[in-house]
């Protein structure tokens, strides 16, 4: 993993159901990185750093003197992201990510030094299937995912093409500081 220099502390609070898919993804997928809390803390702390040092970010003048960060993350089959986004969003069926922010102008205008991101859900279901799709492994896909939830949890929207395509663009620069050797 590339660590990028500079003091960050995430209070991440990673959950991921036992459901029966996730038990059969995992006997027959040696990834040992994506159910891992340490890693995606890991992850997340280095695109946080990544956006706070990039120049003309959105949000730059929030980050720029905060240090301190939350985040909940947690990884779901399809029943229980189906869930979520009919009851949050009032969409029928599952969905790969879910983003709710909760960054609020007060962290702006007060000196919290603090900033609660929000809650990111992705389902191993819809990312599994997707790798399959687009023939790469499962941690790129469940990282393309969490990279999309995060931006969206810093208020980054897609309302064209040309957003969108930024957008990728910003997402994959993330996903090439995640180094594993």
């Amino acid at each position: 993993m590339k660590k990028v220099n500079s003091e960050v502390e995430l209070d991440l609070v990673f959950k991921h159901n036992n459901s029966f898919f996730l038990r059969k993804i995992f006997a027959d997928n040696e990834d040992k990185y994506i159910l891992n809390n340490y890693f995606w803390e890991t992850v997340f702390v280095n695109w946080i750093k990544i956006v706070k040092n990039k120049n003309n970010f959105l949000l730059k003048e929030l980050f720029v003197n905060k240090k301190k960060f939350s985040l909940s993350f947690e990884i779901v089959d399809n029943y229980e992201i189906a869930n979520l986004n009919q009851k949050w969003l009032d969409k029928k069926g599952p969905t790969d990510v879910l983003s709710f922010p909760i960054i609020i102008e007060q962290y702006i205008k007060n000196e919290i030094g603090y900033i609660e991101l929000g809650d990111l859900f992705i389902s191993l279901e819809m990312a599994y299937k997707q790798a399959l799709i687009y023939k790469h492994s499962l941690l790129k896909e469940m990282l393309f995912l969490a990279s999309h939830g995060f931006l969206h949890l810093l208020g980054w929207e897609h309302n064209d093409q040309e957003e969108l395509d930024q957008m990728l663009s910003f997402q994959e620069y993330l996903i090439s500081q995640v180094d594993f050797s």
